[in-house]
């Protein structure tokens, strides 16, 4: 039941969030024993079909314009396909830095507007 919860928080915070249910996902993870690597893998496997559902959902309800998003897109995709390259090169312990890291930047960017 437990894990229902954090998912269901999961998937509300990835749709209202834009993807960040990441910053939920992967701590839990990592608390339920996965390497900082499994747990941010699979994190992005679990966000992959929220994001999907949630864009689907904002499209239909005519809260996003696909032709404002398109511009994005390539280079999303190139971004994607250099961080997994990247991602194999990086220790646990760096990765783990990484993430924290911009934790706090995303938080205190948020706050200070």
């Amino acid at each position: 039941m437990f894990i229902w919860a954090l998912a269901v928080i999961t998937g509300i915070i990835n749709s209202l969030l834009g993807a960040g249910g990441g910053m939920i996902t992967v701590p839990l993870l990592k608390k339920a024993g996965f390497s900082q690597k499994q747990a941010q893998a699979n994190a992005i496997a679990i966000i992959l079909p929220l994001s999907i559902l949630s864009s689907g959902v904002y499209l239909w309800r005519g809260n996003v314009n696909i032709f404002d998003a398109l511009p994005y897109i390539p280079g999303g995709i190139l971004g994607a396909f250099l961080g997994t390259k990247i991602f194999k090169k990086i220790s646990n312990k760096w990765l783990k830095r990484i993430f924290g890291g911009f934790m706090l930047w995303a938080g205190l960017r948020l706050l200070m507007k």
